[in-house]
């Protein structure tokens, strides 16, 4: 089965500018790297959840933050990863504070071939970016949505 996630791109217009909201990616491998080390928040699913419920609950795991069901979502096209995983996005206007973000943890043998396990917080910190700064910022399967968001707004 192929692999798959759902994500959300959540955006708000700050004075009049539009921003976007991405998390930098957690653990020892993208501790040092920034630029193409965003994402949205998003996460893996399988076909018994539904792709907008997967992108609210990993919204909210990645996150600590809640989207209402109710919200005014949406749907991006479908766009697929460089290891061929595909990503169902939904735009969403709103709001967050980085400064309380809370992520979920994974937890990896960490140093390599160490023996020991380590637990990550899955992502380490969010921020608002402008589109500009969101297209240096984000992985770079991940641009089309900006481009398409913009073309939606």
């Amino acid at each position: 089965m192929q692999k798959q996630s759902a994500g959300i791109l959540l955006y708000r217009l700050n004075n009049d500018a539009l921003e976007v909201f991405l998390v930098h990616l957690g653990g020892p491998f993208f501790a040092n790297k920034d630029d193409g080390s965003w994402s949205i928040p998003k996460g893996e699913f399988d076909d018994s959840e539904a792709p907008l419920v997967a992108a609210r609950r990993e919204f909210f795991e990645e996150t600590g933050f809640v989207i209402e069901a109710e919200a005014a979502y949406t749907p991006l096209s479908l766009i697929k990863t460089a290891s061929g995983r595909q990503v169902y996005a939904f735009a969403l206007e709103g709001d967050a504070d980085p400064a309380t973000l809370t992520s979920n943890t994974f937890e990896i043998e960490w140093p390599p071939r160490s023996g020991m396990r380590q637990s990550f917080p899955e992502v380490d910190r969010g921020d608002w970016f402008s589109i500009a700064e969101a297209k240096k910022k984000l992985q770079p399967a991940q641009i089309p949505l900006l481009d398409e968001l913009l073309t939606l707004l």
